[in-house]
Order: C-alpha cells, then sequence, then structure tokens
C-alpha cells in the first residue's frame, strides 16, 4: 500500500468502491528505481542536495530511425498518490494488458512518484516543515529531468495525468511544446486554482496550520486537523447519488466518516498533507495556452465537484489550444465523480482517437 495519503488517495480516486486484486497475476509487473537529481534548485531559491524521484516503469523504450525514443507514455498521479496508483483493475487492466491501448509490450510506461509524494522526497523523511516549499513548477521540472536524464528518454508518445497530475499535463505542454505528441489531461482545468476549489483546499490547509497540536510542523502524533483532511476529501471526491447508495442512513454516513479519519490518522501525515495541497499555489497555465503545440485532448466529468462543467472554463480555454479538444462525460451509474479520471472505461474510446489522430 502507500506510504502516504494511502487510505485517502483510494477514497479520493474511486469513492471507496474498490474490489478485488489491484493486479493479476498475467499482467506486466512494474520496475521500480530511483533518480537523484542533485541540488535541486526550487522556485523559491531552496536547494535540497539530492531530491529523490521514486518510479515505476512497464516495458521497454524503443527507437525510430533518427534514433529517438519513440514508444514512451507519462503517467502522473494526483494529489496525495502515487505512481502506484495506476497498478488497479480499472485503469491498468484496461489499458496495459495485452492488445489493450497502451500494451506494456509495445510502449514504455512511465508513472513517477511526484515531489512530496510516496517514495520520492518528501516532508516526512526527516525535515518536516523545513522541507523546500515546491510548487507544480518545481514538480514539472523534477519530472521532466527524471525522464532526460534519469530514463534517458528524449521524446513521449503520450503525456496524461489525472487531477494534479493532469494540470501537471496542461504545464508539460507550454513547457516542453515539442517534446510530446500528443497530451492527455483527465479532471483538470487549464486555470488557475480559484473559487469552491481553492476553498475547499484552504479549509484543509488553515485547519492544521491553525491546529496548536500542528507545532510548526514538529509534532510528535499526528494533530487532529488531520482528520479535516480527510473529511474533506471524501465531501469533494465523489458525487451525491453514490455517497447516499454508499451511506443511506446518518448512521452510516457518520461510520464511514469515522473509518475515514480513523484511518487518516493512522496512514498519512500533517506535513505531507498541507505541502500537497499547497503547493497547487503557483500553477496557472492560463497565459500559456497558445504555446502548446501537441493535439491536447481534456476529459472531465459532469459530476466532478472540483472541476464542475457549470463553470464552462474548460469549453471556453480550450478554444485557444490550437490543436485542442475537449469532452465532458455525462453523469451515470459508471461515474465516480472526481474519481472518474481512473475508470479508463469511461475514456479510453478518446484515448484511442487522440492516439491514432497523433500517431506518427
Amino acid at each position: 500500500m502507500f506510504p502516504f495519503f494511502k487510505r485517502l488517495c483510494l477514497i479520493l480516486l474511486t469513492g471507496g468502491l474498490l474490489a478485488g486484486p489491484a493486479w493479476a497475476a498475467e499482467d506486466p509487473v512494474p520496475v521500480e528505481g530511483d533518480f537523484i537529481a542533485r541540488n535541486f534548485r526550487f522556485a523559491s531559491g531552496e536547494v535540497l542536495p539530492e531530491l529523490k524521484l521514486h518510479y515505476r516503469t512497464l516495458g521497454k523504450p524503443q527507437r525510430d530511425a533518427s534514433g529517438r525514443v519513440s514508444n514512451a507514455v507519462l503517467i502522473m498521479h494526483g494529489t496525495g498518490g502515487t505512481g502506484g496508483q495506476f497498478i488497479r483493475p480499472e485503469f491498468s487492466g484496461e489499458l496495459f494488458g495485452a492488445g489493450a491501448l497502451l500494451d506494456a509490450s509495445r510502449y514504455y510506461l512511465i508513472l513517477p512518484d511526484g515531489i512530496g509524494h510516496g517514495a520520492s522526497s518528501k516532508p516526512s523523511d526527516g525535515l518536516r516543515a523545513r522541507f523546500p516549499r515546491y510548487g507544480y513548477e518545481d514538480m514539472v521540472r523534477a519530472q521532466y529531468l527524471l525522464v532526460t536524464e534519469g530514463l534517458q528518454v528524449d521524446h513521449l508518445r503520450l503525456v496524461m495525468g489525472t487531477s494534479m497530475g493532469g494540470m501537471h499535463t496542461w504545464l508539460w505542454g507550454q513547457r516542453y511544446p515539442d517534446f510530446m505528441d500528443a497530451l492527455m489531461p483527465l479532471a483538470s482545468l487549464p486555470t488557475q486554482i480559484a473559487g469552491r476549489n481553492r476553498l475547499w483546499r484552504r479549509v484543509v490547509i488553515d485547519a492544521i496550520r491553525n491546529d496548536p497540536a500542528w507545532q510548526g510542523g514538529n509534532y510528535k502524533r499526528q494533530p487532529p486537523s488531520l482528520g479535516t483532511a480527510s473529511e474533506m476529501l471524501m465531501l469533494m471526491s465523489s458525487n451525491p447519488v453514490l455517497r447516499q447508495q454508499q451511506w443511506p442512513t446518518l448512521a452510516a454516513a457518520d461510520a464511514a466518516i469515522a473509518a475515514a479519519v480513523a484511518s487518516g490518522e493512522k496512514n498519512s501525515d500533517a506535513n505531507d498533507t498541507l505541502y500537497a495541497l499547497e503547493s497547487s499555489r503557483d500553477y496557472d497555465p492560463n497565459p500559456g495556452l497558445e504555446r502548446i503545440k501537441a493535439p491536447l485532448l481534456a476529459v472531465n466529468s459532469a459530476d466532478d465537484l472540483i472541476n464542475p462543467p457549470e463553470l464552462a472554463l474548460l469549453e471556453r480555454e480550450i478554444q485557444r489550444v490550437p490543436r485542442g479538444k475537449a469532452i465532458v462525460i455525462p453523469l451515470s451509474p459508471a461515474t465516480r465523480g472526481h474519481g472518474s479520471h481512473t475508470v479508463a472505461t469511461l475514456w479510453k474510446e478518446a484515448l484511442a482517437t487522440l492516439l491514432a489522430d497523433s500517431g506518427r
């Protein structure tokens, strides 16, 4: 299981509806590794002598006639997650197997843990609140170093990501516009974190920072405010229809909330959580949307409380992306609110079209 946000991540991604084995015995097995970026300078000016970036890969890189890697796919996770979150039936089981769209025998799949997440360098490793204040720009630049210097990949067939990883995908498209053939951000918007999306994050951030038990990040036991993170993630991650079905009575809802809070206090870390939510402060791809060259297909779902369709921001801003398209998946019994981004059956047909349209 994941060392950070273990249970909360599962709630955020699937509304607590995971069932069955995460990985079938006949499926390809990820290879894990670490890349060390030395003297990594953050946008804040802080420097970490050794920034560890953990990753998983499946498959092997292939090069075209010019010697350039032609089959690499970068897949980036959401807030509180890890690259390991994609190794599950509804994602890898639909995409990575023999004959599937991202068949690991044909593609070189790269699943990194972002800064502050999983087995990559993070506050809870020891620095606590002295860990550099990373932002999304730092995370994307570190991913680029991992891909180019760590894995020696000079081109990406596809860049995609879910939630925070979707936001990173928008940044990749404009920071490195000639580096990929296609982009697929899922469950994200190409605008600053604002409105209700900023509000729920601030609820968690303020709860932790104003909690006397947080002790400026030097607590000996997890502060009670970490429970607020569990509750807010539960509130924002699914849709009301599913929640009513799962918790049809007051007692059922209270029991589920209590279980999530207890699990969060046991398996999460307040500093890691705080940093992860604060890191979105510098996210703003909006000024650079016209710089995105590769075909881009943005996918959201109509029941996503974090990126609600009634804002119409995606439909408006996608018009500025030269080769951009967007779809919003309608509410259905198969959608999972924000967590629809990990249910590949909902959008893999769109992925197939993107791959075909961007093929070389």
